[in-house]
């Protein structure tokens, strides 16, 4: 009787355990939407290592590359074909956004997908080479002034997009024009370092956590940082705000994960209760701060709320600047 009962409770526990590692991912991707070296990358690659680290996955999780379209390609790929993978994650921020709100994703918005967490917060920044003659926000404005057409500006996406966003708010509050920016337009934050440091634009409308690395080596300076006040660390608290330069222009930038309509809500439940754990642990706070990305929490229904807002908020400052009816 008692070998029978040692028996049963065995199976039993083996069962368990079976149906604990049957809930981990089996293939667990993230889809960086853009080329790699930009937020989206930065954004999947903390998720990686702090997953890992954390033991919540038992194997590595690959950081995958959709570019196109400011996030649209691949917003559209899980919203469609790609809509039921249940361990397939996607790095979005503000900027989707904001670009969703201008019907940029086609006929997808923001219902189309399962927002999933917000696990950290980073704010809009105006980068030039570290042997610019551009020293501060002043000296950009009063450039753009003089002739706008010759100050060369690069951002990630289109007009309307995110990095265009910032330098619209920046050139409207200095009461220049902002259809009059020369904007470039690439393909995420890595290609828009690259074409600053090489000369081939002055000015990288960008992120923070982004310019962190090149700040570090000394060849990039930050003119503005589009933040409340200046921001902790040894890094970035010597940064000036745009406020406190005269113009009062903020942009933060949530960044976090959705996942594909379909998927199941276990699957759901399984990420949503691992980033939970993440949000609550100290080692995820460093490695989120190691990456210049500060705190913000939001999973699930909190998110969801969140989302919901801000495109609204977004449709309406799209409006403003004459992007939308």
């Amino acid at each position: 009787m008692q070998t029978s009962l040692r028996t049963i409770l065995l199976t039993a526990t083996c069962l368990l355990a079976g149906q604990a590692l049957a809930d981990e991912p089996r293939r667990p991707e993230c889809i960086a939407p853009a080329a790699p070296g930009g937020g989206f990358d930065l954004t999947c690659k903390l998720a990686q290592s702090a997953l890992l680290d954390a033991k919540l996955l038992s194997s590595p999780m690959r950081v995958t590359y959709m570019p196109g379209g400011g996030g649209a390609v691949a917003y559209n790929a899980v919203a469609s074909n790609r809509n039921a993978e249940p361990g397939t994650i996607i790095a979005f921020s503000s900027g989707t956004l904001l670009s969703m709100a201008q019907g940029k994703y086609g006929r997808f918005d923001e219902t189309a997908v399962r927002w999933l967490v917000g696990l950290g917060k980073t704010y809009g920044a105006l980068a030039v080479r570290s042997d610019s003659p551009l020293k501060n926000l002043d000296d950009l404005i009063n450039a753009l002034k003089k002739d706008p057409g010759k100050v060369v500006i690069g951002t990630s996406g289109s007009v309307g997009g995110q990095d265009w966003m910032q330098t619209a708010l920046i050139a409207r509050a200095a009461g220049v024009e902002p259809g009059k920016l020369r904007n470039v337009a690439m393909e995420g934050g890595g290609e828009l370092a690259t074409a600053l440091l090489g000369g081939h634009i002055q000015v990288a409308s960008t992120d923070i956590a982004d310019s962190v690395p090149h700040i570090e080596s000394g060849s990039m300076r930050i003119l503005a940082v589009l933040s409340d006040e200046r921001l902790p660390g040894d890094v970035v608290s010597s940064i000036p705000t745009a406020k406190e330069q005269g113009y009062d222009v903020t942009w933060p930038v949530v960044r976090g994960f959705y996942v594909g309509p379909q998927v199941s809500d276990e699957a759901y439940a399984w990420w949503k209760e691992a980033f939970d754990q993440l949000l609550a642990s100290d080692d995820f706070a460093k490695l989120r701060e190691q990456r210049q990305l500060y705190p913000f929490a939001k999973t699930g229904d909190e998110l969801n709320t969140l989302v919901k807002q801000q495109a609204t908020q977004y449709k309406e400052l799209a409006k403003e600047f004459g992007l939308v009816k």
